[in-house]
């Protein structure tokens, strides 16, 4: 388990000092694939670095297992870094090796020999699908092939726990969703577990169990990955899961504006405005809907206007009747 304990990072520069962490506190269950989520600049990668001390922490504490990882130096830390491996964006791979040489590198720096290091490393090479490319560089690799041979040299070591600092964000969205896949594969076969560092919310549907949302520094909010997205309570998680719904361009539409949220509704999908009007025969106009299908339910809002006040209340009486779906008016004076 990997707990964070009240983390502060502060980095000195010319123009003074610079809080990039603000007492974050985080527990990731072993197993588990969490998935770390925020803008830029919000303190992601910085936490990333600090759970494997690439980063002292100004103030905290990191602990797997128990240990606290930040009182460690020398070899004693050596030891507790091998619980936990890295993945980056760039891939970091040493350019004038091969694939075969890139996974053994950390085998050989850990004295496994030459012979029983290739083994393994041609092992995890199949394992990623690219047994094939053994003896290719790098530099003739796509951009998903790269990867999978990162994620490889990360195994090579049997870590405990994956790091993944923003692993998809320079990846076309199919070769992304493959590499998401691998991950999640890697994690129900070994049963490592996964923090995932991303500013993509489709990466996280993808993959993760729960999510935390980093804002300014600090967790804004916490919570199942369905439920977060479901229904985001902070101002942050709203930014990243619903864009903005663009009040100004319906200024000018006539009626009450109402808010529908669906909480994972298996009736999401059925014609429901269609029934509304068939039903209840309220002509409600969408002004803006951001949905999303995650786990086999549907999840997302939807902004409708309807004439008056007297079937506003109609329809979010009928809406809130409607299994998992949530309404209220909402005040949208463009």
């Amino acid at each position: 388990m990997v707990e964070v304990k009240h983390l502060y990072k502060t980095f000195s520069g010319e123009n003074g000092e610079t809080e990039v962490l603000k007492d974050v506190s985080l527990t990731v269950k072993d197993g588990e694939i969490f998935g770390v989520i925020g803008e830029s600049g919000a303190g992601k990668s910085t936490l990333v670095r600090c759970l494997n001390m690439l980063e002292r922490p100004t103030k905290g504490q990191v602990l797997i297992d128990g240990e606290d990882i930040g009182a460690l130096r020398g070899g004693r830390l050596r030891r507790a870094r091998k619980k936990t491996a890295m993945i980056f964006q760039d891939f970091n791979l040493l350019m004038q090796k091969t694939c075969l040489k890139n996974v053994c590198f950390p085998l050989e720096i850990s004295g496994v020999k030459g012979s029983a290091a290739k083994k393994r490393a041609k092992e995890l090479l199949e394992k990623v699908g690219l047994a094939d490319k053994a003896d290719a560089y790098p530099a003739r690799l796509s951009g998903g092939q790269r990867q999978r041979v990162a994620i490889a040299r990360a195994l090579a070591c049997d870590p405990q726990i994956l790091l993944c600092d923003e692993p998809t964000s320079a990846l076309d969205p199919q070769t992304a969703k493959s590499i998401l896949a691998l991950i999640r594969d890697i994690n129900r076969e070994t049963g490592i577990t996964v923090i995932m560092i991303t500013h993509q919310m489709s990466a996280a549907e993808e993959i993760c169990d729960r999510v935390a949302i980093l804002d300014g520094g600090s967790v804004a909010e916490e919570g199942k990955v369905d439920e977060v997205f479901a229904d985001p309570r902070s101002d942050a998680a709203k930014r990243l899961v619903f864009p903005e719904l663009p009040e100004a361009e319906n200024s000018n539409v006539p009626g009450v504006r109402i808010r529908a949220v669906f909480h994972g509704a298996p009736s999401a999908g059925s014609p429901l405005i269609a029934t509304l009007a068939m039903e209840k025969h309220i002509a409600a106009n969408i002004l803006s809907a951001s949905m999303r299908e995650l786990g086999g339910k549907i999840y997302g809002n939807m902004l409708l206007s309807v004439p008056d006040e007297k079937s506003a209340k109609e329809t979010v009486e009928y809406l809130r009747n409607v299994p998992d779906v949530s309404a209220e008016e909402v005040d949208y004076a463009g």
